[in-house]
């Protein structure tokens, strides 16, 4: 199934592991086949990781975009998500955790981002983090 991506002016991209960027006009771009696509709102820099949430989805981008090439993101993601959910008690928030985790290990790493960014709200209401 083909992506449509509409890009703003100036708006970046990560494509298989290439930052692109759009020109100075609104344009759409179709990609017909399975690759890694991340649009600069979703791109985690490294130093914005400053909550157990965000190390977390930091762990999954790398993983999304590095693919099979390091162990490294997955083995930080495991780390960070058993720590996190070892201090949690709310059951709905403790099942996306796991769902996470589900969609990681079956490869599923676009649709555990997305998930991933529930957490991060929750969060913000326990650690009163602003980003």
């Amino acid at each position: 199934m083909p992506l449509k991506l509409s890009l703003k002016p100036g708006e970046k991209f990560v494509l298989n592991g290439a930052v692109l960027a759009n020109g100075d006009k609104r344009i759409s771009l179709v990609i017909q086949n399975k690759a890694c696509v991340l649009r600069e709102k979703d791109i985690m820099q490294p130093e914005e990781a400053k909550t157990p949430a965000r190390r977390i989805y930091l762990a999954i981008m790398m993983m999304y975009l590095d693919g099979e090439s390091s162990h490294e993101p997955y083995n930080e993601f495991a780390l960070r998500m058993t720590e996190f959910m070892g201090a949690l008690t709310n059951p709905q928030i403790l099942a996306a955790c796991v769902e996470i985790s589900r969609d990681v290990a079956q490869g599923a790493y676009y649709k555990a981002l997305i998930s991933c960014r529930k957490l991060f709200d929750y969060e913000q209401e326990r650690l009163n983090y602003v980003p």
